[in-house]
């Protein structure tokens, strides 16, 4: 039950007052994520699916030399498809595809651009991103929140002094959402190459792309019930 003391609208003893308070914060991310697939291709089986395992090594082995610029890495969906001719009489397979997915996380943005231009000059290697994130308890979340409080509580004096009147108490506090947006990632770096996975002899290394990290909009809202001493109108 609803306490007399606190009732669920208001009085002309005391007038509730509901405000919305907001908050927007710019920030630079804190995690860049790239996808990177490896592919194979051939007419037998195991020879595409030796092939995708010693690619997958070599792209593993490359993230890993990264240490702890590297986060998290994960690998996702691995495929081996055949491809059935389409002339001639049966089932009779022409190719074979073979996939793996991974994704990795790193901290280190000063290792990005050297990394993703590596992993982009590997043999049948495609990389997608870089997209940009917060952590989940990233101090940005609380600052906002925080922010947004104070505007609600801003609010409901203004109010109240336009009003003639001051705010009373604090009724209800409901947080109606905080969330983090930026730019989805605008290109794909590497793709399917022709160059070997070892580079030649003597060849020197690609330069390293320039990327820049996006900065994320942080959007905190709150709603807020307030009660106002009776102003004189």
């Amino acid at each position: 039950m609803t306490s007399p003391q606190n009732p669920p609208y208001g009085t002309p003893d005391t007038p509730l007052l509901t405000v919305r308070g907001e908050a927007e914060l710019e920030v630079d991310p804190e995690i860049a994520r790239i996808g990177v697939t490896v592919t194979a291709r051939g007419k037998d089986r195991r020879t595409t699916l030796d092939d995708l395992t010693h690619r997958n090594a070599t792209v593993l082995e490359l993230l890993k030399s990264y240490g702890d610029a590297v986060e998290n890495l994960s690998t996702g969906a691995v495929s081996l498809t055949p491809e059935l001719g389409q002339r001639g009489r049966g089932e009779r397979v022409r190719t074979y595809h073979g996939t793996v997915h991974l994704t990795a996380e790193l901290t280190d943005f000063t290792a990005l651009g050297e990394l993703t231009t590596r992993l982009a000059d590997l043999d049948l290697t495609g990389v997608d991103g870089p997209s940009w994130a917060l952590r989940t308890d990233s101090p940005a979340y609380r600052q906002a929140r925080q922010q947004a409080v104070q505007d609600a509580v801003q609010r409901a004096k203004e109010y109240a002094q336009a009003l003639g009147t001051t705010v009373a108490a604090l009724i209800e506090l409901a947080d109606t959402g905080t969330g983090a947006s930026g730019l989805r990632p605008q290109a794909a770096y590497g793709g399917r190459m022709t160059r070997s996975a070892v580079m030649a002899k003597g060849e020197p290394a690609p330069d390293p792309l320039d990327l820049e990290p996006q900065r994320m909009q942080i959007r905190a809202e709150v709603s807020a019930q307030f009660t106002m001493n009776p102003p004189t109108l």
